[in-house]
Order: structure tokens, then sequence, then C-alpha cells
């Protein structure tokens, strides 16, 4: 497995934190993204155990959010499960924790950036203590159920505001305007890359693809990536209908396999 790929537990969405640990084991998939569903389910403490206890490196936690902006009255209980979060994410010596926004509802885009800082900051107070970098991640505009924010360039203005990293979701920003660019410009926000493929024609989300499946030109991106410097881990989160039927085994190592390629190619 190449050393810069890692698996997110996305990719088998429907398997408990324990079967994903089983098959990381038979695949030999060393470098993962944990689920924080798949933690919570398990106990937070006893998860976050069983995972240091595999040996498995944790490129990231991903699942957070997304908050209820428009209800400051609910924030505490939000934020509680963003602190248990946390606290795993310390003991499985996370490499960053993903987040989403949330929706914006009724907010314009600038009302809501101000209720996440609010909302975010006792947290993201403590993940610096613990140097645990937070990343927001953009969203598919259809997904405005989970996040306001639909570009990689409002992303990383957003990020710089709060002083998060940004987890760059290719599937969401390919056809972007001026994308090298905005990776150019952008690239000491990078905290993660997540990388699948996309056929166009499609008109439902999530659908995703094995990488190399589609029409995303990933060869150009994530050549782009590498060139602005970026030094860290591209993460596979594979998840749909295509997914489902080919099952999350076999496209989970054609995935390893595909995007090592790629990257070796590319010299990563």
């Amino acid at each position: 497995m190449h050393p810069r790929v890692s698996v997110s537990a996305i990719s088998t969405f429907r398997w408990s934190l324990e079967e994903d640990l089983r098959f990381y084991a038979e695949a030999g998939i060393d470098n993962i993204g944990v689920s924080v569903v798949k933690l919570q389910d398990a106990g937070w403490a006893d998860g976050a155990r069983r995972v240091v206890e595999s040996g498995i490196r944790v490129s990231n936690l991903i699942g957070l959010g997304p908050f209820d902006l428009q209800d400051p009255t609910d924030w505490d209980r939000q934020r509680e499960r963003l602190w248990s979060a946390l606290e795993a994410g310390s003991t499985m010596g996370a490499e960053c924790i993903i987040f989403t926004t949330g929706p914006a509802g009724q907010m314009t885009w600038e009302d809501a950036a101000d209720a996440l800082e609010a909302a975010l900051t006792p947290v993201l107070a403590d993940a610096r203590e613990r140097n645990i970098p937070f990343a927001v991640e953009h969203t598919n505009s259809l997904r405005v159920d989970v996040g306001f924010v639909h570009t990689l360039r409002d992303d990383i203005d957003l990020a710089r505001r709060l002083d998060t990293g940004v987890c760059m979701e290719i599937n969401a920003c390919w056809a972007e305007r001026d994308l090298n660019g905005t990776i150019t410009n952008g690239v000491d926000r990078l905290a993660l890359v997540q990388v699948s493929d996309y056929k166009i024609g499609t008109t439902c989300t999530p659908d995703r693809l094995v990488p190399g499946d589609g029409d995303i030109p990933l060869e150009r991106i994530l050549g782009q990536v590498l060139a602005a410097g970026y030094p860290g881990c591209f993460d596979l989160e594979l998840i749909g209908p295509k997914i489902e039927e080919e099952g999350y085994a076999g496209a989970v190592r054609r995935s390893v396999d595909n995007l090592g390629a790629l990257l070796e190619k590319l010299g990563a």
C-alpha cells in the first residue's frame, strides 16, 4: 500500500468498526480514516482502544457535525460530541479531525460563518492544546443538509478565518474555476485530500466511483496538489450504489491499487 494513501471508513459504510479492522488486517491496509459514528457505536473508549491495539495509522477522524447553526441553545450539547471525538482522536493519534459546517438554513452565508465561528471556538481552542488539527470539509452543492460551504476557494477563506485546516474533496471541486490557483494559494491549509471518481451524467449524490472508473482528471489534479507542496495523505472516500454493487472489499482494494499506482507515476 502506498504510504500516502489512506482508506476512509466511509468506504465500508455499512460495516462496523470491528468488521473494518478485520478487513484492514486481511487486505494489508495500514492507514485509515476512522468513522465517528462507528467509533461511537463501539463505545468511544473501547473503540479507540481497539484501533490503537490494531497498530494502524489514523490519518483522520471523520463524521463530525453538522452543527445546527440556527439554534445556539443546542450548541453545548453538540459540543459534547466534539469533545468526545477529540478525546478519542488524541488516544488514537489521529492526524486531523474532519468537520462539515452544518446547513445555513435561512441565514446568509456570512451569518452562517459567524454562527459557526461562535459555535466552534471553545472546541478549536481545546484541539489546538491537544495539537490535533481541525479541518473543514466543503460539500457538494446538493448536500445543503450537511454544509453551506460548496467550493474549495470558500473553504480555504473560511479556514483562514477560523485558523483551521481544509479537507479538499476532489469529487466536489474538480470542475471549479482556476482550481490550480486555488490549490497553490491555499496549500498551507490543506490537511487532507479526499479522492474518488465521478461519471459525467450522474445526477444523484453520493454516487462515487473507484479512481479511474470515471471522468475526473485525477492525474492532472493530484499532480497540481503535489506540485503545490502538499505533504499529506490522499484519503479514499468511496460511497454510493456503484460501490455497494461491487462490494466494499473489491472496490477498496482496486482503489488502493489504482491510487497508489497513480501517485507512484506522479513521483509522490
